[in-house]
């Protein structure tokens, strides 16, 4: 006989974790209690009894203070509210993946979408989940689904989010979602089908098509042990599910050639290696059996400082991050190991249930853990990177963190950065100040990892953006066409406009119809202005803007609005020796006539008037083709009798 092994069997990692956390509270606690079985399997129950652990069926068991157990598959929100009503201390050995299916409907419901789940509805996972919401529609498989959406009418049209058991068969998921696409017109699907899981029976059902027997081995309880049995028999007529090695049927394996060996996720490296042990001493050629002994020694492997390891986030609290490492050490990221950035929180970083590489910087084997950094793992990564992006010119970000002598220091992916003050983009007698805790794009001009340098530009990455922007307002510049600016330098005669790359010129009587001494008295630097092409030279790279708007013509406007004899309130905008000129609507100017600025005799317009007053005066006559408007104060003021002797002008 020649016995063929799976390369993926025994506890997955959420198994696997949940018995290390049992195992720590059995040997720490106590009185530590367990809230029903943390996982199917008869024998992990017994050793953790014989640690002194003891199961109790509902949280009202669990005294004050004590420390409860929560099984890996989960349990219901309410669960926790009971147990903390009673003062208990939670340990929760939820597998990730299954919490992450727990939100995942929470949140279903929170959306107001109605949580749908495939899978088995007396499953312990199944009901756990089942408890993070007010209604859960579990459907067993395609024939439950297709009843369902025969009778579910209106139902079918509601918003259903679709998740699965994590240990599900891949083609009971498959056909029962091909059935809900159809039925169901807003659906969102969650595949929440444990890799390990859908790992474990695909090589199953490949090592099982072709072999003469098939033997399972795992506890009768376990679904996971029961689906990967299901699924050998589609593609084996003879299968054997066994708990241990006793339970080998020899007298029905005698007469196979071949025979393929797989064991469920809550399975023991104890139990998988009894069945090797048996089957070696029986003299069976095993093929691919010693592969199968080094996955099961994997979890009692030991760790070694300086090792660079493979873990997943089971944990995090806010001094440090939990991972599993698939082997009998607890694996720590204390949080000054996680990242550089001290103001990072850890959730920030890393999220329960991510793969992440790591290094070993201490191994603690009296008390079972091992203290891990992601730091210098990505350190060595980021100086990769760094190394990359100098020869590939490639633009990078950063925050400026300090102000150095000479520049300032920019922190891009954890390494300080030195920008000398020549590239950090400013004008030369600006403050360095001003870039501390701005965010920036640079370009990194020299490494020398040897001594920890590297150099960086501000200024390259702006001088290209800037000739990149304005080779493309160049390309599509025309008369007429509009921009957006910003005002950059001002003049006595106008001001530079900035409108992407390319500086353009607002002449003073282009800024406003109003008459203005200096371009300061409507427009700041950095004002934003709504601009227009005046005119262009692409070989002198000159543009000429304007801000005024030329279809709204100023004596029109006067024209809708006033008439000869009507009172307008003016201001006066320029004094002159034979009158004042003053400003009836913006950009059309009056003139008072000396004669016609008082009721009496002035030796000089600005004996009565000062520019910038405001005065109320009568429009006396108005000359179209030459625009001409002529104002009166004289004529709103009454008229004094003249001076005894004096002739009237």
């Amino acid at each position: 006989m020649e016995v063929t092994a799976a390369r993926s069997a025994g506890f997955c990692f959420g198994v696997a974790r949940a018995v290390r956390i049992a195992e720590e509270l059995a040997r720490a606690a106590e009185k530590p209690r367990m809230l029903g079985s943390v996982i199917h399997n008869r024998r992990v129950m017994e050793e953790l009894a014989g640690l002194g652990m003891t199961e109790i069926t509902a949280p009202e068991e669990a005294g004050e203070g004590e420390r409860v157990l929560l099984r890996a598959h989960g349990v219901g929100r309410e669960v926790y509210d009971r147990l903390r009503a009673r003062g208990a201390e939670i340990v929760d050995a939820t597998c990730p993946r299954v919490a992450h299916v727990q939100r995942l409907v929470a949140q279903a419901e929170e959306e107001g979408r109605r949580p749908v789940m495939i899978g088995e509805a007396d499953h312990p996972e199944v009901r756990g989940v089942a408890g993070w919401c007010r209604s859960l529609q579990v459907f067993s498989g395609p024939e439950e689904a297709a009843r369902w959406a025969e009778t579910a009418g209106e139902a079918a049209k509601a918003p259903l989010t679709i998740v699965s058991q994590t240990t599900l068969r891949r083609e009971v998921w498959e056909s029962s979602l091909k059935i809900l696409k159809k039925q169901c017109t807003n659906l969102k699907i969650f595949d929440t089908i444990c890799d390990a899981t859908h790992t474990r029976q695909s090589e199953a059902a490949l090592l099982a098509a072709k072999v003469d027997a098939m033997v399972v081995v795992g506890d009768p309880k376990s679904a996971n042990t029961k689906h990967l049995t299901e699924i050998c028999r589609l593609h084996c007529s003879s299968v054997f599910q066994i708990e241990n090695a006793d339970e080998l049927p020899w007298e029905r394996l005698s007469d196979c050639r071949v025979v393929g060996l797989t064991a469920g996720a809550s399975t023991p490296a104890s139990i998988i290696k009894e069945v090797i042990k048996t089957m070696s001493e029986e003299k069976i050629q095993g093929e691919g059996m010693e592969n199968f002994a080094e996955l099961v020694e994997q979890y009692t492997n030991t760790l070694n400082t300086g090792d660079k390891v493979t873990g997943v986030v089971t944990a995090i609290t806010p001094t440090e991050v939990h991972v599993d490492l698939g082997c009998k050490q607890a694996g720590y990221i204390p949080v000054d190991q996680l990242t550089d950035d001290p103001t990072v929180k850890p959730e920030d970083v890393v999220k329960v249930g991510d793969q992440v590489e790591l290094f070993v910087i201490r191994v603690n084997d009296v008390e079972g853990y091992a203290t891990l950094s992601k730091k210098k793992v990505d350190a060595v990564k980021v100086w990769e990177n760094i190394e990359e992006a100098c020869s590939s010119k490639e633009i990078m970000e950063g925050i400026i963190t300090e102000e150095n002598k000479g520049g300032v220091v920019a922190s891009v992916k954890g390494v300080r950065v030195f920008i000398p003050a020549s590239q950090s983009g400013l004008p030369r007698d600006a403050a360095m100040t001003e870039l501390v805790k701005q965010r920036v794009k640079l370009r990194i001009t020299e490494v020398n990892r040897a001594r920890r340098r590297v150099v960086g530009s501000i200024k390259v990455v702006q001088q290209e953006a800037r000739a990149a922007a304005a080779a493309e307002v160049w390309s599509g510049i025309e008369v007429g066409k509009r921009y957006t600016g910003t005002v950059k330098s001002m003049t006595s005669y106008g001001v530079f406009v900035d409108i992407g790359g390319v500086d353009g010129m607002v002449h003073i009587t282009d800024l406003s119809w109003s008459r203005i001494k200096h371009p300061n008295e409507i427009v700041a630097i950095g004002d934003t202005l709504e601009v227009y092409v005046i005119s262009f030279d692409p070989e002198k790279r000159k543009i000429s803007l304007g801000v005024k708007d030329r279809s709204t013509n100023p004596w029109q406007v006067f024209m809708d609005t006033y008439k000869v004899g009507d009172v307008a309130s003016v201001r006066v905008v320029k004094l002159m020796t034979f009158g004042a000129f003053a400003e009836v609507v913006p950009g059309v100017d009056g003139l008072i006539h000396i004669s016609q600025i008082a009721d009496h005799r002035i030796e000089k317009p600005g004996d009565v008037l000062s520019e910038g007053q405001t005065v109320e005066a009568k429009i006396t006559a108005v000359d179209e083709e030459k625009q001409k408007i002529s104002l009166s104060i004289r004529a709103l003021l009454a008229p004094m009798p003249a001076p005894a002797g004096e002739d009237e002008e």
